[in-house]
């Protein structure tokens, strides 16, 4: 029976979800273990320009793997012949590929995973397997969605993630700096964990997100760097596709202690990925992009004068 009266919870709205239509599950990682134990894939070619938690699933399923490179467009460097029982992952890389990953997607057919997990807004491709990541875009703690054409007979444990909370609470209460040590041990204890469908929690606060208003505004202030920064950005992407909802401005500039500037002025900007640093060769250019790309932020938390304060330290 449901329970009725007591204490108050969570004011959450009932809303929809964004990808409604996907099957829901705790992350993107367990989305990938999804498809391929599914599937039945015996071999993956990913990218070394990756984060390493990819490599969770096809450990732990024994799946056999190989790196390639992609190059300044961030695309593969080649063309791979796939034989049966194998798969690509391509990473459409912060959200401004999907021209790219229509491309690959007449190239490798149903062959090709797309890992949108930087493309939150970005449609799927009728039978190609597509994942995403919510927590990448919105506050909540875990939260991934799947398409497939091929569903699990398995039955799969739900998530809890109440106790996974503790630095969205923070950061509102506190800070930012005070909650960070809450958010990294939050974000560790995803590692390695087995395929579980999504919570109640993040459900229910994904259900209540004003997906257009936010769509506009990361749209509105990607548009304001862009204008500020495109002759001093190195990375030669067309960023004028229409359909295109970014998850950062990507910046390539010639200054090398801009990220240390940045975060000094309390611009806090990730580094994507620093397993890249061990992966590869420092001539490699998977190392540079690594090295070099800034992912400024652009989310819906931010007005066009905080952009403008960004602009401000790199100009």
């Amino acid at each position: 029976m449901k329970s009725i009266g007591g204490y108050f919870g969570l004011e959450l709205s009932a809303g929809e979800h964004y990808h409604k239509n996907a099957i829901m599950l705790q992350t993107s990682r367990n989305c990938l273990e999804y498809v391929l134990v599914t599937k039945r894939y015996k071999k993956i070619y990913i990218p070394y320009y990756t984060c390493e938690v990819i490599l969770e699933p096809l450990k732990r399923n024994n799946i056999e793997y190989q790196f390639y490179h992609v190059n300044e467009l961030l695309e593969p460097t080649e063309t791979i012949d796939l034989s049966d029982g194998e798969t690509f992952l391509y990473t459409n890389y912060f959200g401004v590929k999907n021209e790219a990953v229509k491309r690959l997607s007449k190239l490798y057919g149903k062959q090709l995973i797309i890992d949108n997990a930087q493309a939150f807004f970005s449609q799927p491709i009728d039978g190609i397997d597509t994942f995403y990541s919510a927590r990448k875009f919105f506050g909540v703690a875990d939260g991934g969605y799947l398409y497939t054409d091929q569903k699990s007979t398995d039955t799969f444990e739900q998530d809890v993630s109440f106790d996974r909370m503790s630095h969205l609470l923070k950061r509102i209460d506190l800070s930012p700096e005070e909650a960070y040590t809450d958010f990294k041990k939050n974000d560790h204890s995803l590692n390695n964990m087995p395929v579980k469908t999504m919570s109640n929690l993040t459900d229910s606060i994904l259900r209540g997100i004003n997906y257009e208003k936010v769509l506009e505004k990361r749209k509105e202030n990607f548009e304001v760097l862009h204008s500020a920064l495109k002759d001093e950005n190195q990375l030669p992407i067309d960023f004028t596709c229409s359909n295109m909802v970014p998850m950062v401005y990507p910046f390539w500039g010639k200054d090398i202690t801009l990220r240390n500037k940045l975060i000094n002025n309390k611009i806090y900007v990730a580094t994507y990925w620093p397993n890249v640093f061990d992966w590869c060769n420092e001539n490699d250019l998977d190392h540079t992009l690594a090295e070099s790309i800034i992912p400024l932020p652009i989310d819906q938390r931010y007005s066009i004068d905080d952009m403008q304060q960004i602009i401000d330290v790199i100009k």
